[in-house]
């Protein structure tokens, strides 16, 4: 019996036939299409669809196994960083084994991108890639769920409803995390938050380690060793740019004005299309070592992944000059920073130029507190040693 049918990635024997069905599905051949040939698609949709048809079957004739349609997302993804950014870089790998198995924790900034550069930046050093828990509110559309299960991802079910449900959903996720991990030996990715750090403040909730924890065999596994079974890898994935920054800071301005941001329909897979295809600059994933020790509780946890993926986030020029430019402060030269050029302030005044002046103060707040962060994480263990 399949205790995660409804949650788990697709296996090999599922890939033919549910590539079959998206071939016949015309809402995800009418967004193909509209990326391909928009102006033709609007005119010409019954043109276009058989062309799009044909284009997409042939992409993926040889498409077998889900190994196979990562090589083809591979492919999409090899084109979409040369295209839209101007580096990618990696830390921290040497210290993880090839062949074990991962819980990697990372901190949340692009709904699909961050599992995305987190993949690649393993397929690049022939490591396994992992599975990616995505909430089913960005699945609206079935497509979408088949799409993100062929792509070795598992469904969080945010939409459960009721205590009852709400717990059976999570610890149903939680079990699946442990069979994944423990028994198939395969890594999973997850973000250390539901929702992105709008804000720039990466910080874990206590509420995913509870989570995480409900799969603990009581009573003959201690919350610690649990915790230590799992592998958890803190992972900082930072970006030069964010495509969508004037996007969260016209949120955040409105959150602060009036109490609430109303989403419109469909924003969520709206802002994947703008994380995917905008310009993002140097992106750069760091892995930091698997979390050891004892822990008594999920802020312990949190409190620990908090610290790492502070530290280790890679700062770049767009995030110092941010933060001179609203704090006027030269304490971040302690830090772990690039050199700063006459051509990273053309860019930075040029990008923050481009943005509508009352969102752009808290636009640089986004890039500011990262530097802000790593400097108040300096400053309590400084506190720590003298102590």
């Amino acid at each position: 019996m399949d205790d995660f049918a409804e949650i788990r990635p697709y296996h090999d024997n599922e890939v033919v036939p549910v590539l079959a069905k998206l071939l016949l599905d015309p809402e995800l051949l009418n967004i193909v299409a509209n990326l391909r040939i928009p102006t033709l698609n609007r005119y010409l949709p019954w043109l276009v669809r058989p062309v799009i048809t044909w284009y997409l079957r042939r992409e993926l004739k040889d498409v077998r196994t889900v190994a196979d349609f990562q090589h083809v997302i591979k492919r999409y993804m090899d084109t979409m960083i040369e295209d839209h950014t101007s580096s990618f870089t990696v830390s921290g790998l040497e210290v993880l084994g090839s062949s074990a198995a991962y819980l990697f924790i990372s901190n949340h900034r692009d709904i699909a991108l961050d599992p995305a550069f987190v993949n690649y930046a393993l397929y690049h050093h022939e490591r396994d890639t992992v599975r990616i828990a995505i909430g089913d509110n960005l699945l609206s559309k079935p497509f979408a769920a088949d799409l993100m299960r062929l792509n070795k991802s598992f469904i969080v079910q945010r939409s459960a409803r009721g205590p009852r449900q709400m717990l059976a959903a999570f610890r149903q996720l939680a079990n699946y995390i442990r069979f994944s991990l423990l028994e198939e030996r395969s890594s999973i990715w997850i973000a250390q938050r539901e929702g992105r750090a709008k804000d720039g403040n990466d910080a874990t909730e206590a509420a995913v380690i509870k989570m995480i924890g409900m799969a603990q065999k009581k009573p003959d596994e201690s919350f610690s060793d649990y915790i230590n079974q799992l592998n958890i890898v803190p992972v900082a994935i930072s970006y030069e740019w964010d495509p969508l920054d004037a996007a969260k800071a016209k949120e955040l301005v409105q959150v602060e004005r009036d109490g609430a941001y109303l989403k419109a329909e469909h924003e969520d897979l709206k802002n994947i299309g703008i994380g995917v295809l905008g310009s993002k600059g140097d992106v750069h994933v760091s892995f930091g070592a698997p979390l050891k020790g004892e822990f008594t509780d999920a802020a312990m946890v949190a409190a620990q992944l908090d610290e790492a993926i502070i530290d280790q986030y890679h700062l770049h020029a767009s995030n110092v000059l941010a933060y001179t430019r609203l704090y006027n402060d030269e304490s971040w030269r302690d830090l772990r920073v690039p050199d700063i050029s006459g051509a990273d302030i053309v860019e930075f005044d040029q990008h923050f130029a481009e943005i509508p002046q009352e969102y752009r103060v808290k636009a640089m707040e986004i890039y500011a507190n990262p530097v802000r962060n790593q400097l108040r994480s300096r400053d309590l263990r400084a506190i720590g040693e003298v102590i």
